[in-house]
């Protein structure tokens, strides 16, 4: 009787409460995130090949299955010579690289900006005609479709056979230009923004589409001019990047999510307001933290992390009104040398669907990195995460008031910090955020000077004074060129590593000679 008794109980549990159960107890569900996937971005820091190999097998030893590679300029184009730099790969390297990825189950999607932020193409007189503006060199003319589609016809094709992943990435992002010439200015009036944009991404979707490939696309400009989005073929991808704002922040986010199209998430590790001299740890930990649940919510098939070396606008410099000389990437930002433990963060929460505890995270990475306890991995926080504000105009931008004596003061506290800290292990790894935390007092401290002595009170007569600060302040820069070489010897090239160096002091350099009269 008792088993019979049993038997229906069972039963009548399975037949009630069967829905409840599979929630409770169905842990090893598939994750709904099937593009797991970090994007390298290679436009004006090039990693050595070794390094890039070695920091891909990390990735794919943490689970990641997707690289998304901006190879721009490092890329060696064949049909198009004047493409490459001096720190582009060969097709060997290429193919052996993607290769190398295969064999540890992660796909390379090339990322090849087909729209905005091609400065590196159009710098070239051999595309003057596909410039949107001939002093801005960001954005390609989508009014002229046949030079557009003959040029990225053979930048695809070159893609497609040296890359087995089946998706090819072909920007679409930050179009600043969007109707801007002429003859686009006439065809946005008659036909929209909307239709002038989708009309060039259609172009281009279909080019990928004839070679086998899917296409992938930021989202950002579609949200902005979501009427004619459903032109693009079905295989298209769309990115939303979030860096941590509203959805809505580009558009109407729920015109993306109508769409039907696929949609990956993108946070970021390195973005703005970072620079050399500050990273906003604690933004990017919470961006990562909060997007990628949201992802996971909003149904989202992937998640491609970012790390932007720069913003990718340039400043261009110009031997005559006419002539072009070359082009500076416009805010630098830290090698991803130093950011092992945001990428770990996120690899962390790739692997988790609720929301990571930042605090939990950072004690448990410092203990197994760097051997430390729970109060010496509070402190490290307490020092990355300390005032992360840029100074504009001599005004530093902060919640609250402070001056850029203040901000200094904290850097200072916090480079302390760090001082105070000595890690048992991983003392290479730890020594980025020393570098790191010098390189701040460096600049915050060239910040004060440069605010003082463009206050209305400054006079000629306190100019020695400050000359002399100069000078000293700058005689810390070898000892900080050789640091950030050694540590980052093995990541970046020596020229590289050389022009990094000076760009960082460039602006000292530039008040001392003015104020010293140096000849």
């Amino acid at each position: 009787m008792k088993n019979y008794l049993c038997r229906g109980l069972l039963l009548l549990l399975l037949i009630t409460g069967f829905k409840l159960s599979v929630r409770a107890v169905n842990v090893n569900a598939p994750d709904s995130i099937t593009i797991k996937g970090f994007h390298v971005d290679m436009r004006i820091q090039v990693m050595k090949m070794p390094a890039l190999k070695k920091f891909v097998a990390h990735l794919a030893g943490k689970g990641i299955n997707t690289l998304l590679v901006e190879w721009e300029a490092s890329y060696p184009f064949q049909s198009e010579p004047l493409i490459p730099n001096r720190y582009a790969y060969t097709q060997q390297e290429i193919r052996d690289f993607v290769s190398y990825c295969n064999g540890m189950h992660v796909q390379v999607i090339p990322l090849q900006q087909s729209f905005g932020h091609v400065e590196y193409i159009l710098r070239n007189n051999k595309y003057a005609a596909l410039r949107e503006d001939q002093k801005d060199f960001s954005q390609v003319c989508p009014s002229e479709p046949e030079l557009n589609k003959q040029l990225f016809t053979r930048l695809y094709t070159e893609l497609a056979a040296t890359h087995t992943s089946p998706y090819i990435h072909i920007g679409g992002d930050e179009t600043y230009l969007l109707g801007h010439c002429e003859k686009c200015k006439k065809r946005a009036a008659e036909i929209g923004l909307s239709k002038l944009y989708f009309d060039h991404v259609k172009m281009l979707c279909d080019i990928v589409v004839s070679l086998g490939k899917k296409p992938v696309l930021w989202a950002d400009i579609a949200l902005k001019h979501p009427e004619y989005i459903k032109m693009l073929p079905r295989e298209a991808v769309f990115i939303d990047w979030n860096y941590g704002w509203d959805l809505n922040r580009f558009g109407d986010h729920s015109k993306l999510l109508q769409s039907g199209y696929e949609i990956w998430g993108s946070p970021a590790i390195r973005s703005h307001p970072d620079t050399y001299a500050l990273t906003d740890w604690q933004k990017h930990f919470n961006n990562i933290r909060d997007f990628l649940p949201l992802s996971r919510k909003l149904g989202y098939k992937g998640i491609i992390m970012t790390s932007w070396s720069t913003s990718g606008v340039y400043s261009t410099v110009f031997e005559s009104e006419d002539e072009p000389i070359d082009l500076y990437a416009i805010r630098h930002v830290y090698p991803m040398t130093g950011f092992n433990m945001l990428i770990d963060f996120y690899l962390s929460a790739l692997k988790n669907d609720k929301k990571l505890t930042i605090d939990e995270f950072i004690a448990g990475y410092c203990a197994g990195n760097y051997g430390m306890d729970n109060a010496k991995a509070m402190l490290l926080k307490k020092a990355l995460f300390c005032a992360p504000y840029a100074i504009v105009n001599d005004k530093v931008m902060s919640p609250k008031p402070i001056t850029v004596s203040q901000l200094l003061d904290s850097a200072q506290k916090a480079l302390s910090i760090l001082k105070s800290i000595q890690p048992v292990k991983g003392l290479q790894e730890f020594n980025h955020y020393l570098l790191m935390a010098r390189i701040r007092v460096y600049y915050l401290t060239f910040m004060k000077i440069e605010s003082e002595v463009n206050a209305p009170g400054f006079t000629n007569a306190q100019v020695p004074a400050y000359v002399t600060q100069l000078k000293k302040l700058l005689s810390n820069e070898q000892k900080l060129n050789d640091e950030f070489a050694a540590l980052n010897n093995d990541f970046l090239y020596p020229a590289s590593i050389k022009e990094e160096n000076v760009l960082r002091s460039q602006k000292i350099h530039i008040l001392y000679d003015r104020l010293a009269r140096s000849k």
